[in-house]
Order: structure tokens, then C-alpha cells, then sequence
């Protein structure tokens, strides 16, 4: 079986005699370093003490060219979203919509191809939107059509799915909204190589109660993302602790990386401050 986000937690005599790990922090370059074009930014990553990258949409861009900076740059990639329709015209995500099934698909073999190119493992699923047209019952059973088709596709190749709850403050009529949803769609789905990204930002504002969260549903958890609420800018701009939280993943084992995806209030290098003691691994 594909390894999930986390292990069991240390027993006290194996903390005793374990060093702490550095979070395995990775800088998401479509919302990082946003100040120079987004092929440079895995240099600018790089340099800035980042060993892992993400980033949400690749696509505007040659698989080939992605990868070779990547290269060039020495970062893993960790991941990145299958297409998510017209971002322009409001879409954030089809994967809950039955008129877009086919759609999805070929989004899934584009997202493959990407993927393959940087040797990047994980992929996200966005849900999307459900508007008026179809009953929620409608909604979820295409979710988990797409995802048992997602998961078949990446199982294939070696890859893990992440599906991901997204807040309806940020984006009004989110289908999959909480992690309870998530994990029922993931559920029903029945897929080993399938997993919940936790992205902090957005289960801050629909559940709170993150560290109790994190740690009943570590076995679950295949990525983590962070970001400060509420503006969504970098750690130590809001409400979360993050010293404490990113401790607690090293206390009970999260082996995941931790995707930087925020939007920092100034430029993102002086931004950066707040991770200078978490760039060790």
C-alpha cells in the first residue's frame, strides 16, 4: 500500500532518543515569490533554503520547461492540482460536476503527463463548485466516480490522490467544505492511494480545532498546507500557532511535506522570517 501522510506516534522511550526533524517544508511557487516570473521561482526557492516545492497550476507552461528548473534548481516538486476549468469564469474545480466528467478525465492524463515529467507523486483534486443545477446527491456521486478513476489512473503510475477541503468564505458554494465530507467522498471511493489534504487555512475557518484534528486523522492525511488566517498570508500574521502545530507534527509523526501556500503581505523574502528555524531537512 502507498504510504499515507503520517506513521503511529513515538512511544516516550523512542522520543527520548530521537533528535527533533525539521518540518519538510516546501514553498508553493504559484503564490510564493510571485514578484518575478514563475519559471524563475524555483531558483528563488532554492536559494531561499527550500529543498521541496509545489505549486497549484503547471499548465500554461511546457511539462519539459517545468521540470528542467526544477532540475536546474534542485528542489523536489511534491505536488500540484489537476485542472481545475476556467478559473477566469469562476470554476474551482469540476470533479463534483456531472456534465464535466469528461472533462475531468482528460484533466487527469494532462496532470499524469506533469507529474511524470518533475517525478512529482502526489496530485489534488479540487471538487469545485456546485451551483443549482445539480442536488447534492447529483454532486457527490460524481465526486466519487472521479475520484475512483483518479485513484485507478495514479495507482498506475506509481502516484497518490489528495482531495481537499476548501473554506466557503474564500470560495462561496465549495462542494467538499469540511474534512468529514472528504473522508465520506474518500470512503465511498475505496481507493488505497487516495488521501485527505489538510490545508490549515481553509479548516481553520470552517472546523478550528486543528492539532485534536490532525492528530485523529493522521493515518488519513496524505498532504498538509499552511497558511495564516485570515488573511492567508505567511505564518505569525494571524490567529494559528504555528510553532506549536508544526511541533505536534513532529511528535506524532507526520513524514508528509508541509506546503508554504500564502500569500505573503510584503515581498516574499522578507516575509520569510518566520522560517529560518524550520529549513533543516
Amino acid at each position: 500500500m502507498p504510504e499515507p501522510g503520517g506513521c503511529p506516534a513515538l512511544t516516550f522511550q523512542q522520543s527520548v532518543h530521537t533528535l527533533p526533524r525539521m518540518p519538510k517544508l516546501a514553498a508553493n511557487l504559484s503564490m510564493m515569490f510571485a514578484e518575478m516570473p514563475f519559471l524563475d521561482r524555483f531558483r528563488a526557492a532554492a536559494e531561499s533554503g527550500f529543498r521541496r516545492v509545489e505549486y497549484q497550476f503547471p499548465y500554461a507552461f511546457e511539462a519539459q520547461a517545468v521540470a528542467r528548473r526544477a532540475r536546474e534548481a534542485g528542489v523536489e516538486v511534491v505536488l500540484h492540482n489537476f485542472k481545475a476549468g476556467d478559473i477566469d469564469h469562476g470554476d474551482r474545480g469540476i470533479a463534483c460536476l456531472p456534465d464535466r466528467v469528461g472533462e475531468f478525465r482528460n484533466g487527469v492524463a494532462d496532470a499524469v503527463r506533469y507529474a511524470q515529467e518533475v517525478g512529482c507523486r502526489r496530485l489534488n483534486c479540487l471538487a469545485g463548485v456546485r451551483d443549482g443545477t445539480w442536488t447534492r446527491e447529483e454532486a457527490f456521486d460524481t465526486l466519487v466516480g472521479n475520484l475512483r478513476y483518479a485513484a485507478d489512473v495514479l495507482d498506475r503510475h506509481g502516484m497518490l490522490l489528495m482531495l481537499e477541503a476548501v473554506n466557503t468564505r474564500t470560495v462561496p458554494g465549495f462542494f467538499v467544505d469540511g474534512t468529514d465530507l472528504a473522508l465520506l467522498a474518500l470512503d465511498a471511493a475505496g481507493a488505497k492511494n487516495a488521501f485527505l489534504q489538510f490545508d490549515l487555512f481553509h479548516m481553520q475557518i470552517m472546523q478550528g480545532d486543528l492539532a485534536a484534528t490532525i492528530e485523529r486523522l493522521l493515518p488519513r492525511i496524505g498532504h498538509i498546507q499552511i497558511a495564516d488566517v485570515p488573511g492567508r498570508n505567511e505564518p505569525g500574521t494571524g490567529e494559528i500557532g504555528f510553532d506549536f502545530l508544526l511541533a505536534l507534527l513532529d511528535r506524532v509523526g507526520y513524514e508528509g511535506s508541509v506546503g508554504c501556500e500564502y500569500n505573503p503581505k510584503g515581498s516574499t523574502l522578507d516575509g520569510l522570517a518566520w522560517v529560518r528555524n524550520h529549513l533543516g531537512a
